[in-house]
């Protein structure tokens, strides 16, 4: 298991104990790559270390989860690896299911879908943002897998995941130009080169939200900006719902600031959306104990969307437009991704060369 950890002293004892009671049948290795803590989240492992022989911890001096992830990988001695994060809670069988669909063929990336399992009143809003129809921006991919399919198919949107070993080395590792979005980054690259992703139900993962409106719309600034860098890498990656929150960030703009021909059509945008949110939060609102999160997604959609928006907006100014992805959509043909057919160019050290 390759778990990049930072500053993790508050849960890292229970999420070490969640992982240890993983239900494998075979040896295991539990390898924490530590971004040098600044509170006492190294000094735990060692001690849990000294009492469990399959705990390793390993330095990670460039500090990053993309560079944790690869220097747990470089380390790891078997032939399966899983990547878990110390914020969530695995499926006691995430690690025997992703194995045993691996060995069964016809997919190279076995995931779960993720689950969140808020802890207060935002996050619980920010829970039930992602819940509704409005939240998921009209994604659907893990809902069948929820509701009791047997797996799904993904493309791009997944969750961490369990893999051979030897072929994310031949893929090149996590691309550590990504501070986040990495998992993406590198199933685009998977995905050109001809892979099946799949999704499985009992490899949930159970994460809690955010729970500050500062925090969640700095995630979410964060996400778009990232996945404009991958759109960028990756035009396969590029899908129509992914420019929803663009657009109404650039229908804000247009109601503010552009010539009066422009500014009528972005306003009634704007204010169908506000609508849209007001509809949510009413309906949440009225059901048994839910008024305060009913009330809390007046500024949780928003937030979630604007800052996602907002993001995509800025990481293309940073990055580039992606032309080549906006061409695709509008013919319909997925671009050549050669960018992503180059396996190794990403992380040249995973197997040994100098960086």
């Amino acid at each position: 298991m390759l778990v990049p950890v930072f500053n993790e002293e508050r849960h890292i004892r229970e999420t070490v104990a969640a992982m240890q009671a993983q239900r494998f049948d075979g040896q295991f290795e539990l390898l924490f790559a530590d971004g040098r803590s600044e509170d006492r989240t190294r000094e735990i492992l060692l001690e849990l270390a000294a009492s469990d022989p399959r705990i390793r911890v390993l330095d990670n001096p460039r500090r990053r989860t993309a560079s944790g992830l690869n220097v747990c990988l470089r380390e790891a001695r078997g032939e399966f690896v899983a990547r878990m994060d110390a914020h969530t809670y695995y499926a006691d069988r995430y690690l025997a299911a992703g194995v045993e669909r691996l060995r069964r063929g016809d997919t190279e990336w076995v995931s779960g879908p993720a689950v969140p399992r808020p802890v207060g009143a935002i996050s619980r809003a920010v829970g039930m943002a992602l819940a509704s129809w409005l939240g998921r921006g009209g994604s659907r991919k893990w809902d069948d897998v929820l509701d009791g399919a047997e797996e799904r198919d993904l493309d791009t949107g997944v969750f961490g995941g369990v893999w051979r070993r030897g072929r994310v080395l031949d893929a090149g590792g996590w691309d550590e130009r990504w501070p986040i979005n990495q998992d993406s980054e590198m199933a685009s690259r998977f995905l050109a080169q001809g892979a099946r992703l799949v999704c499985l139900p009992e490899m949930a993962g159970y994460y809690v939200p955010r729970d500050s409106l500062k925090g969640l719309a700095r995630q979410y600034y964060r996400y778009g900006y990232y996945r404009a860098q991958t759109f960028r890498r990756h035009p396969g990656s590029m899908r129509r719902s992914h420019l929803i929150a663009p657009a109404l960030a650039l229908a804000l703009i247009a109601a503010l600031l552009a010539p009066r021909p422009l500014r009528a059509p972005a306003r009634l945008a704007v204010l169908v959306y506000l609508l849209a949110v007001a509809g949510t939060g009413l309906s949440t609102a009225a059901r048994p104990g839910r008024r305060a999160e009913g009330g809390l997604l007046l500024a949780v959609l928003p937030i979630m969307h604007f800052g996602w928006g907002f993001g995509t907006l800025a990481g293309m100014c940073r990055f580039g437009p992606p032309a080549a992805g906006f061409a695709s959509l509008v013919r319909g043909i997925p671009p050549t991704d050669e960018a992503a057919a180059i396996a190794g160019v990403y992380a040249p050290s995973l197997h040994g060369e100098d960086a």
